[in-house]
């Protein structure tokens, strides 16, 4: 019997032995895995306690490091760094790293938050099946989201905020059924959203805030789960979406939504927080959502709300921000705002309420707002059945007689006149006016112009002249909203098409009563000057008048209409067809030459202007043009409009003054924008700048292969390397730090000029940047090679490489 059990004994030990043997070989798997994502992140201080020795399962969790483990398999890992953490080493490879997660099969829920990680996210993530939680917000993460994703059917939390992830929303999201969290804010998305999202039966969470999507909202109606929707800063609209009635967050700032608000709003019983700022929405202001039974939270501030309000007005008491700023708003503030909570935080500026608190404006700004915008006030229905009296009148003196007749007409007349006083308040005038009167002959000998420059920019535009506004108003349709095209810093835009087809840009500015013309007319003058073929210039204005002091109201500035949208458009996935190489340095010409006409073509120079990507349009002949750069009108802000004291005691317009390095800043600017050209991509923050730049300095260094690699895809195989290596140096140039080490904008356009040039003779195109045929002579080719030569020898020199190899050479 005894023996009958050892030998059982044996056997049992035999069979349990490899399964023991295994369980070990398989913790210790993942720990060698684990140990291997610590070196692949080069051994971070969070990870610092990580060694041969460790015990993963009974770890101590905190806040930056967890290993949570069920029955010997690990299941969730959370490694959470510093807030912005730098990019990982440039010999980082992130599907090395993914390669080696994938080796933990029992991963439920992985958190990589701020860690470094670079580059296109691997589709082998799917390999990991069970993963219900997947956040790795705060990286650098590029590309698309990989479709190896919509295998994830387990998949609950999709976190992938604060990176650059680029890209349409993908369809196949819907096949994720059991999806409840889905938040991609911070990222360079862009494109309309997909209908299939509204299949998200089980999704509670959508945040989709700073990217750049736009359109129209699908209908979420039927997500009867969903209770936060964050749609901050994209450019979605016009309609207020279809939403479902449980929402608790709702946040549409920052967007182009131009419509009224639904009734159904004063539905959203659960509702704590709505955000819909910084808008076009228009109409009468929906006083129900005050009054919401869970609201604490309330910003409308930025639209075109009109309407009364009143101090009997009913408000949750649970309200603790209330910002009701800059509409069209008047009445009184509603009594319960002011006096149910001492810690309520209440905004009501330029609005037209009957407060003397909170710079409020006078009750005819918002009349005339109210009638630029295209909303008919009180005044306008009662001019319309004023119309519906008039007609009655003639009607029944038709019939009473002829007698009548005359009687009537008086009458009438006299109706009509006080009527279009009435409404017509601030009067339009139509001026004549000597614009060079306002100038000193000090300002007179400093504006000079560049001659054959001048020449050169005004191609093609009709002479500058002055508007009358009934003319604007025909060309806008009475500044309809859908003439309405947006409003930024310096006022509102309207589309608007003249008598003879031209179509315009027009933009409103709105002005203190305490301005008269005289004060505007320098900088209309110069305003006038500034037309060049790379800018988006000024074909005239018109000024509108208070009634009672003949003070400026508004300035209506008309510009030329460009159509074909912003260069960031053409370079990224919105378009379907994408600039070529060729295209994009031309593009950047363009905007170099815009920008040194704006340092150099009058004189003072217009420095400073802020450039962006965004603020360069395309015409219909892809010719880059500058549309909005430092207007001496816009700059005062026309609270400082004016004439200044020189230093000489002379009465002078105030003018840009130069100050030391200034025209830099513009060359930096234009060096971002150049970045954005080379990679295609969207550049949202400085450090992705300073971060991306430090890598392209180091491609110049490297091979063709190398810098092929960070130019945008869709051009990387068209680019001849001496066009592209000449682009990137000239972009590490203008992105130096210190303003003195950037070039002048002819040294920048001598470069780009030299990166056309060689594209086309080495590649064999027909077309210059410019459009005209070029071919290369023999002296060209010979002044290329020796351009080349010094080039490289001035940028090793930059770097401490020894240069008297090619310094011989040169000599």
């Amino acid at each position: 019997m005894a023996k009958m059990f050892h030998h059982s004994l044996l056997l049992a030990l035999f069979i349990i032995f490899p399964f023991i043997n295994y369980s070990e070989q398989l913790q210790s798997s993942q720990a060698q895995a684990l140990l291997r994502i610590q070196r692949l992140l080069n051994f971070p201080l969070i990870l610092s306690s990580w060694n041969n020795n460790t015990d993963f399962c009974n770890t101590e969790p905190n806040s930056s490091l967890t290993v949570v483990c069920y029955e010997e398999t690990i299941t969730q890992l959370h490694i959470i760094g510093n807030k912005r953490a730098p990019l990982l080493p440039r010999n980082f490879s992130l599907d090395s790293f993914v390669t080696t997660l994938v080796k933990l099969p029992g991963l439920k829920v992985l958190t990589l938050v701020s860690i470094g990680l670079w580059g296109t996210f691997p589709g082998k993530i799917a390999r990991l099946s069970s993963l219900e939680i997947l956040n790795v917000s705060s990286n650098f993460l590029d590309g698309p989201i990989p479709q190896e994703f919509s295998s994830l059917t387990s998949l609950q939390t999709l976190i992938l905020d604060d990176n650059m992830f680029s890209g349409q929303l993908p369809d196949w999201l819907s096949s994720l059924p059991v999806l409840t969290v889905l938040s991609l804010k911070k990222n360079l998305f862009n494109g309309s959203l997909p209908s299939t999202l509204s299949n998200l039966e089980n999704l509670r969470v959508l945040a989709l805030s700073h990217n750049e999507f736009y359109g129209a909202v699908p209908d979420f109606e039927h997500l009867t789960n969903l209770q936060v929707l964050d749609l901050e800063d994209n450019a979605f609209g016009p309609q207020f979406p279809q939403l479902g009635s449980k929402l608790v967050t709702l946040i549409l700032s920052k967007n182009r939504f131009r419509s009224g608000i639904p009734v159904e709003v004063s539905s959203y019983y659960q509702l704590r927080l709505l955000d819909i700022s910084f808008n076009t929405f228009v109409g009468p202001f929906p006083t129900s959502i005050l009054a919401l039974p869970s609201i604490t939270y309330l910003n409308t501030a930025g639209n075109r709300f009109t309407g009364m309000l009143f101090e009997n007005l009913s408000c949750s008491t649970g309200l603790e921000f209330v910002d009701l700023s800059s509409n069209l708003l008047t009445g009184r503030l509603p009594s319960c705002l002011l006096t149910d909570s001492k810690e309520r935080v209440v905004l009501y500026a330029r609005n037209c309420l009957a407060t003397g608190k909170q710079n409020q404006h006078p009750f005819s700004f918002c009349h005339n707002e109210a009638l630029a915008a295209g909303i008919p006030p009180l005044q306008l229905k009662q001019r319309e059945a004023s119309k519906a009296v008039i007609a009655l009148g003639i009607i029944g003196g038709i019939i009473g007689g002829i007698a009548l007749l005359g009687p009537i007409f008086l009458i009438v007349r006299r109706f009509n006149a006080k009527r279009a006083t009435k409404v017509k308040k601030p009067l339009t005038r139509l001026i004549e006016e000597n614009a060079s009167a306002g100038y000193t002959s000090k300002i007179l000998s400093d504006a000079r112009y560049i001659s054959q420059t001048m020449k050169m920019g005004a191609v093609g535009l009709p002479a500058y002249r002055i508007f009358s506004f009934e003319e604007l108003e025909v060309a806008t349709k009475n500044f309809d909203t859908s003439a309405f095209m947006g409003e930024g810093s310096h006022g509102l835009m309207y589309r608007g098409r003249l008598k003879d087809g031209t179509i315009v840009a027009v933009r409103c500015l709105k002005m203190k009563k305490s301005h008269s013309t005289e004060n505007f007319m320098p900088h209309i003058e110069l305003i006038s000057k500034l037309r060049h073929r790379h800018l988006v210039s000024a074909l005239g204005h018109c000024f509108e008048y208070y009634l009672e002091d003949s003070s400026v109201s508004r300035i209506f500035l008309v510009f030329e209409y460009v159509p074909n949208g912003t260069l960031r458009s053409w370079i990224s996935e919105r378009h379907s067809r994408r600039l070529t190489w060729t295209q994009r340095v031309a593009a950047a010409i363009g905007v170099a030459k815009g920008i040194q006409f704006l340092h150099t073509g009058i004189v003072p120079g217009v420095y400073s202007n802020n450039l962006k990507i965004t603020d360069i349009l395309l015409d219909q002949n892809l010719v880059a043009k500058i549309s909005s750069y430092n207007l001496p009108l816009l700059v005062e802000n026309v609270v400082k409009v004016g004439r200044g004291i020189s230093s000489s005691g002379s009465k002078e317009p105030i003018v840009n003054a130069r100050v030391k390095d200034e025209d830099k800043n513009d060359v930096y600017d234009f060096g971002v924008i150049l970045l954005e050209i080379i990679l295609g991509r969207r550049l949202k923050l400085s450090d992705e700048v300073t971060i991306l730049n430090d890598r392209l300095q180091a491609c110049i260094a490297s091979d063709d292969a190398a810098r092929r690699s960070m130019v945008d895809p869709a051009v990387h195989k068209a680019c001849l390397d001496k066009s592209l290596r000449t682009m990137m140096e000239i972009c590490v140039r203008c992105l130096r730090k210190d303003p003195a080490d950037r070039p002048s904008i002819e040294d920048v356009l001598w470069n780009l000029q030299y990166a056309a040039q060689v594209q086309d003779a080495w590649c064999g195109e027909s077309q210059s940047s410019e459009g005209s045929p070029v071919l290369p002579s023999l002296s060209q080719k010979l002044a290329f090679q020796l351009r080349d030569i010094q080039r490289d020898g001035s940028f090793k020199r930059e770097r401490g490489y020894d240069t008297s190899t090619s310094e011989e050479s040169v000599r």
